[in-house]
């Protein structure tokens, strides 16, 4: 795929963060000079861990959805250890960062905040995609202060008249009615996931 500093057309200038499974850093397209954010996944610690189909699905999910306020793939990339998936870049990090250092927002952000994540996730809702782990962490902020959903690792595609069943997601951020089919003190991860 290139040397250690190159993937494909990509060029990586920078890290943006790092998780268990992949790390995400900053590359600038050589055709074109945009900045883009790789997702570097490591194969083997996928298989280790049984998330194949979780990735499968990240990728599918994230290829369906062209809306302003989710995080688009522009393409997947794929060596012998390693997945790639290049996405467009969004500067502004997360929407937690900002919220530890603001610790308030005035309404008028708020209400624009809230209102383009009800749009992008009602987008994803009439596409039967279900985001499953919407906390500030994965809600992302471009350079004009707009909203981006990201991590779409636990979402589902569902079909009409299907109903789901796998409660999963980050415990402090999951709805009361699937919060209360859990015994107090129990975390579920990503690697117990059915649907």
């Amino acid at each position: 795929m290139g040397c250690a500093n190159r993937i494909g057309k990509y060029q990586l200038t920078g890290m943006i963060g790092e998780g268990t499974f992949a790390k995400v850093k900053l590359a600038v397209d050589t055709t074109n000079g945009q900045n883009v954010a790789i997702k570097i996944i490591d194969k083997q610690m996928v298989m280790e861990s049984n998330l194949k189909y979780q990735v499968q699905r990240e990728i599918r999910t994230m290829t369906l959805l062209h809306h302003p306020n989710i995080v688009r793939i522009h393409e997947v990339i794929g060596s012998k250890t390693k997945i790639y998936i290049v996405m467009e870049y969004v500067p502004g990090g997360q929407l937690s960062n900002k919220l530890s250092y603001v610790k308030k927002l005035n309404e008028q952000e708020a209400r624009k905040l809230f209102q383009q994540l009800i749009d992008a996730i009602d987008y994803c809702h009439a596409r039967g995609v279900y985001h499953r782990d919407l906390k500030p962490e994965n809600l992302l902020l471009d350079g004009k202060g707009n909203l981006k959903v990201s991590d779409f690792g636990l979402s589902a595609l569902r079909k009409p008249g299907d109903m789901l069943t796998t409660a999963c997601g980050s415990p402090c951020y999951v709805a009361p009615e699937v919060r209360g089919i859990f015994p107090v003190g129990v975390y579920w991860s990503p690697s117990k996931l059915s649907n």
